[in-house]
């Protein structure tokens, strides 16, 4: 029999680059080479239908691409746990994009139109979740998805925490000892990071004699496998003003990097952990500076409308950020060789103060995921910038 015809493998990455999400989960068993490939995070950066942020409006939500150039997308769909009430944050962690929307929490993979909905308990006013982790340490190759999040029962009362586990859908309290840490926790979601199956998060010493002096910000961690709080590791940045941006994120996949914009001179630092993080010993990390700029009326990167931290990430050796001006206008910056190499105002994002986060398509199923693929337009509609 005469052998068959087969295409060049370039040739087969194009097609593939080409072809709906939802689609390529299905094609896993067609082969090995194409299971690998969909697990390369190159393949999926490179796809067609990849973006690198998600900004949500009170009427609409978007993907935004930056590669090669500025490009929003609308996504019409039909959003179960997030058609009736908008977020109130957006975390994106451990490929999944956790939807917090005051009285539950919605899991959402927009690349395959998947979403969960996390109940709390019926004692359970309200809770902040801030962000989702996995525990792997067990003698099965399975991971074991879990999310963690704070409350207050009484007001002055200190704060709950609540661990959720996926599979048994089921709640659990954790203790912090905030007088152990010496720490206020701080909430900022912008800057809850999922690494290595353990969430990094923003915190400072509330140690200051008046309310003008600087804070002392450093990385406390939560290990799912050990359930164990960690003083992680200091910041390169020393004290900060509570009205600089301060944002962490992870830098090529296994360390992290963090920008500072002091709110007086607008002066934009970055700064990344020399080597890969190791979620037992942060006292060995170290920071080295990444880039500094002075951009000439570069805006406060701080909504002060509602405090959120800008939405960054470093691609190669650019620094692309989201964030809003003072009028709740959506703007991409893109920052590279110590200069503003471009700024493009998001005009097709119809309404002021967008809810905005980084987020890199993943093919991850949602574990236990309560509903059917979403009916998205799947023409993905483009809008030209």
């Amino acid at each position: 029999m005469a052998n068959k015809e087969k295409l060049p493998w370039d040739m087969v990455e194009e097609i593939l680059s080409r072809v709906p999400p939802t689609s390529l989960d299905r094609f896993r068993n067609v082969s090995k080479r194409w299971n690998v490939l969909f697990n390369d995070k190159t393949f999926i950066n490179n796809h067609k239908m990849t973006f690198q942020f998600i900004l949500i409006t009170s009427s609409k939500i978007y993907s935004v691409s930056v590669k090669p150039k500025v490009e929003v997308r609308e996504l019409t769909l039909n959003t179960p746990g997030l058609k009736a009430q908008i977020p109130i944050f957006l975390v994106d962690t451990s490929g999944f994009l956790l939807c917090d929307v005051g009285n539950r929490a919605v899991v959402w993979n927009p690349w395959l139109r998947q979403t969960r909905c996390i109940e709390p308990e019926v004692n359970q006013p309200s809770l902040d979740f801030l962000g989702i982790g996995y525990d792997n340490n067990k003698r099965v190759e399975e991971i074991f998805y879990k999310t963690l999040s704070v409350y207050m029962k009484d007001l002055g009362s200190t704060d709950t925490w609540k661990i959720h586990d996926f599979a048994s859908d089921t709640w659990k309290d954790e203790d912090l000892d905030e007088e152990k840490y010496n720490v206020t926790i701080k909430y900022n979601l912008t800057s809850v990071v999922s690494l290595n199956r353990t969430l990094y998060w923003v915190a400072y010493n509330d140690d200051k004699t008046h309310d003008t002096d600087p804070f002392l910000f450093y990385v406390l961690s939560f290990n799912f496998s050990s359930e164990e709080f960690l003083k992680f590791c200091d910041l390169p940045s020393g004290k900060n003003n509570a009205c600089d941006a301060l944002v962490l994120r992870v830098f090529r996949e296994d360390r992290f990097s963090l920008l500072k914009q002091c709110h007086v001179t607008k002066k934009i630092k970055i700064w990344v952990t020399k080597n890969k993080i190791d979620n037992r010993y942060g006292g060995d990390v170290k920071w080295m500076s990444f880039m500094e700029v002075s951009i000439p009326n570069m805006p406060d990167l701080v909504q002060t409308k509602f405090h959120y931290q800008p939405s960054y990430f470093i691609d190669d050796k650019r620094l692309v950020i989201c964030s809003c001006d003072e009028t709740g206008q959506a703007w991409i910056y893109v920052v590279g060789e110590n200069k503003l190499i471009n700024k493009v105002r998001l005009d097709s994002v119809a309404d002021p103060w967008p809810l905005h986060c980084t987020y890199f398509p993943s093919l991850v199923l949602i574990p236990g995921e309560s509903s059917k693929p979403l009916a998205y337009n799947l023409s993905w509609p483009q809008i030209r910038l």
